[in-house]
């Protein structure tokens, strides 16, 4: 059995293993980045090797680095979770190499996955379902309209080697097809070190279904039935539930034994999942085989009363699979939400910053598999996923509301977040029904889902927000210190404080004494105010009665209560003049790095025309023109790292003559 084992990832797969591991009595092993270096997951190993350097290449895809690290501290086995090297077969053969025990498929299998291309055909000969698809390997931009007419239309622009939505493009007409094929192959590059294409015929409307299966070095291959993850955005999963309301008993049977014949095909050991599309028509087309776990495993694990690591470590150390995966069962259903630190209001832009506050409730049936806590800093370094929270019930119906409740009851502040995209989806009357398919956003755009504050509760919330600030104010001030909070010397003029929801502003008026007045954009409201600290106010409104929680945070000020939360950024009385931009000034979205400029100074450009591009967390953002006019001032270069809100560009209108 594995006595010490190295993972060599990071975040909330790292500390899920880990997890596990102390249930066995298994050492752990953390390596990291500098980046990292107070991460959670690295106080939480028993010991930890720093690799060095902030970006993923520099740290966690360097292999000779974690296989150097973990010889250094005696480990027999290393656990790749997702992402990085875990698909990364040689990886799998330098740890095999140095004597190490590789929690993974063998090195061949790897391989022969690892190359969608490659995957394609082995699954062809295996008597799998695949759809019609084109290799672009040394194919001149000539004949690549050929090609996609052979596959037909739409066509899915698609990285053969990597995951999670990056290198892939769908793409509907001939004109938009060799930029999608440069873009993909760009992306597919800088995510995996591979810029291979292909071609695939794109399905419309189709659910996503994957099989997790698991096999032994004694030969035996099985599948722990389905998840359905059909609702995504740019191809990377959103929601993932198990069992599929789609998946009848006799599709089940069907689709897992296809997938068991793709795993002995490929002489499978240890966690893989076969994913396939299921066409309205039920019909169902292999997409690629993951030989890893899975980001979203916990479904499973919880439908099944797996412990789907604990799996992969036995069969690692070369036991059996034990009877009850052998035959595992369904009981309930669970579904898995992703938390990400990106802006669903803004094309999902990946989000930055210092989490002054992150805490999600526990309960009956609900489970936090998170990466990062309180006080952690987002970089735009990883990946934007901050947790997984998944919920379990007896049904559908139940297990959907523990998981709402835990959303909205979630305190995550300092970063913006999909949190109210995802209540959204979860309370949609289409998701209720069943009615899903990777095409959900299409039909139902994100921002149509994005969970508003109610008025009262807003109103509330603001007033809550400077009642407290006026309570700090008072308690941290020398003078007059025995005065009551609030009090004026001119009682008929309200006290006021202006915030800003978003971008509209919200001014708040109050007189407190023998006389209370409390008003709202000017609409005076009922408040009976029971109590107010720095961080709290215990108010009545309109004859309700709710505590609202307050943190002043360094930008914004938070407020919670029971179901729903409310971020307020106070506006100053008196602006600084340095903080106002120049007109026609375009700024960045997010933090990242320049990797392309189109524009240069002096240049004629069109609302809507691309002038600049930003990379990510490995994926591209365009910076576009917002209006007619000519290039000013342009103050970056490419490679250049620019901050939030940092002025990228200067367009200047044209005046006509």
């Amino acid at each position: 059995m594995i006595t010490k084992l190295l993972v060599a990832n990071r975040g909330e797969i790292a500390r899920r293993v880990f997890r596990t591991c102390r249930d066995l009595g298994v050492a752990t092993v953390a390596v990291y980045s500098d980046a990292d270096t107070e991460a959670p997951f690295v106080r939480e190993a028993d010991e930890a090797v720093p690799l060095g350097g902030q970006t993923p290449g520099e740290s966690y895809l360097r292999a000779d680095l974690v296989v150097a690290a973990a010889l250094r501290v005696g480990a027999d086995a290393v656990h790749p979770g997702y992402g990085f090297l875990s698909e990364n077969a040689d990886f799998a053969r330098a740890c095999a190499d140095a004597g190490l025990t590789f929690v993974g498929p063998g090195v061949e299998a790897i391989e022969l996955m690892g190359s969608k291309l490659t995957a394609r055909s082995i699954m062809e000969d295996a008597g799998v379902p695949v759809l019609p698809g084109r290799d672009l390997t040394g194919v001149d931009d000539a004949k690549v309209c050929g090609l996609a007419e052979e596959v037909g239309w739409p066509i899915l622009v698609k990285a053969s080697f990597g995951g999670g939505g990056r290198g892939m493009r769908v793409v509907r007409e001939e004109a938009d097809l060799l930029e999608a094929i440069a873009s993909a192959r760009r992306e597919a590059g800088s995510a995996f070190g591979n810029d291979t294409v292909f071609l695939e015929h794109y399905v419309d409307e189709p659910r996503h279904v994957e099989i997790q299966i698991f096999g032994d070095i004694h030969g035996t291959v099985v599948h722990l039935n389905e998840r359905d993850c059909s609702i995504q955005r740019r191809h990377q999963k959103v929601v993932e539930e198990s069992p599929s309301p789609a998946v009848t008993p006799e599709l089940r049977e069907t689709m897992g034994a296809a997938a068991v014949e793709a795993g002995r095909a490929l002489g499978y050991v240890g966690a893989g999942t076969v994913e396939f599309l299921l066409a309205p028509d039920g019909r169902f087309f292999f997409l690629e085989v993951n030989t890893r776990l899975q980001v979203e495993h916990p479904v499973t694990e919880m439908v099944t009363g797996l412990d789907l690591v604990r799996l992969q470590l036995e069969v690692a150390s070369g036991l059996p699979l034990p009877p009850e995966a052998q035959a595992p069962t369904i009981t309930g259903h669970a579904v898995e939400v992703r938390l990400y630190a990106e802006d669903p209001a803004h094309e999902f832009l990946p989000a930055a910053g210092t989490l002054e506050e992150f805490t999600v409730p526990l309960g009956p049936g609900v489970r936090l598999d998170g990466g990062v806590e309180t006080g952690d800093v987002v970089s735009t370094n990883y990946d934007p996923m901050l947790a997984k929270v998944i919920a379990h019930g007896a049904t559908r119906e139940e297990a959907v509301a523990r998981l709402v409740r835990a959303l909205r009851n979630a305190r995550v502040h300092g970063v913006t977040t999909n949190r109210s995209l995802l209540v959204g989806i979860l309370e949609h009357p289409d998701f209720a029904a069943s009615r899903v398919d990777t095409h959900f956003f299409d039909r139902v755009p994100p921002e149509t889902l994005l969970q508003d504050v109610p008025p009262d509760r807003a109103a509330a919330a603001s007033l809550a927000a400077a009642l407290s600030a006026q309570a700090g104010e008072r308690a941290a001030t020398r003078v007059l210190a025995t005065i009551p909070s609030g009090f004026r010397t001119n009682p008929s003029d309200l006290q006021r404080r202006a915030y800003l929801h978003g971008a509209t502003k919200v001014e708040v008026g109050y007189a407190l004494g023998r006389a209370p007045v409390f008003e709202v954009d000017g609409d005076e409201i009922d408040v009976r105010v029971l109590s107010v600290s720095p961080v709290a106010a215990d108010l009545v409104v309109a004859g309700v009665r709710r505590r609202y929680d307050v943190r002043l945070g360094a930008r914004a000020t938070y407020v919670d209560w029971p179901g729903g939360s409310l971020e307020l950024k106070p506006v100053p009385r008196f602006p600084d003049p340095d903080d106002l931009a120049e007109p026609g000034s375009l700024l960045a979205p997010m933090p990242g790095t320049v990797v392309r400029v189109t524009v240069a100074a002096g240049d004629t450009v069109s609302a809507g025309q691309t002038v600049l591009v930003i990379e990510a967390m490995k994926m591209e953002h365009a910076i576009t023109a917002d209006t007619d006019g000519v290039v000013g001032d342009l103050p970056v270069t490419v490679g250049q790292a620019v901050d939030n809100g940092q002025v990228l560009i200067v367009i200047e209108e044209t005046v006509g003559e």
